[in-house]
């Protein structure tokens, strides 16, 4: 049975108490009991209890993150939206995440604790963290601005999460190149994105843009980071991701005229 089936089944064995627990609960209508700080199962805990944990944060925190810059702009809500068609929700999940959210908008979002348990629960899987973190940026460029209340915030993110600052800043650069390309059949004409992309220099050998793509395709790997803990409704972006990769670096090795 799936990570979801467990929940709605009540089969809570493997669910966390802390401040994704009490959300989760709330956005299901449901109380969990497990204690507010129930670690002791956790951190190399079930995949399950990883999956919940994904779910959970990734959309309470883009809601923080989008009402970061003051107001919530249709686009970002729009985004949640397509993050939650891409993952072909079901309507209960579809209502708790927007619930989740909801929640994340509200003042009083303990975020900093969310994080901690959010990084405690993924127990060192950093593709999965960084996964994470793509998701939060790519919302908050969803109306194509990054303001700088939400750049500060999603550095504050990275921190918490143990992200380093020059990591930080590379995947956000990855992320606005990929905005702006828009993918191998709408691609903008920048080959300065493809590079932002895949996150080396226009000066990089061939034999570089090649090492950064393999290790860039290897962190987003669907299986791979299905294996970690990300749930299997997430596969979607995680495909994508690759295919804006892929794609980027085709066009950099295209026009360098060289075989790849």
């Amino acid at each position: 049975m799936s990570w979801w089936g467990k929940i709605i089944g009540g089969t809570f064995g493997f669910m966390m108490g802390g401040p994704l627990g009490a959300m989760l609960g709330g956005a299901l209508g449901h109380q969990f009991d497990r204690g507010l700080s129930d670690h002791s199962s956790g951190g190399v805990g079930g995949q399950e209890r990883v999956q919940t944990a994904f779910f959970t944060a990734t959309f309470s925190v883009m809601g923080h993150v989008a009402k970061a810059d003051g107001t919530v702009s249709g686009s970002e809500i729009a985004l949640a939206r397509h993050v939650m068609a891409q993952m072909q929700l079901n309507e209960t999940q579809r209502l708790a995440a927007m619930r989740l959210f909801e929640e994340g908008k509200r003042s009083s979002f303990p975020l900093d604790e969310v994080l901690e348990q959010f990084r405690f629960e993924c127990h060192r899987r950093t593709t999965l963290i960084r996964m994470f973190l793509e998701i939060q940026i790519q919302s908050a460029l969803a109306d194509g601005t990054l303001h700088a209340a939400e750049r500060q915030l999603l550095a504050k993110v990275a921190e918490a999460l143990g992200i380093p600052k020059g990591t930080f800043e590379q995947i956000l650069n990855m992320i606005q190149g990929a905005a702006h390309g828009g993918g191998p059949a709408g691609r903008g004409p920048s080959l300065a994105d493809d590079y932002k992309v895949i996150g080396v220099k226009k000066s990089a050998t061939d034999a570089e843009v090649k090492k950064a793509y393999r290790r860039l395709i290897s962190q987003h790997h669907p299986d791979k980071l299905v294996a970690k803990g990300l749930p299997e409704e997430m596969v979607k972006l995680a495909t994508d991701k690759t295919q804006q990769i892929r794609a980027a670096y085709e066009c950099i090795m295209t026009s360098r005229g060289s075989h790849h």
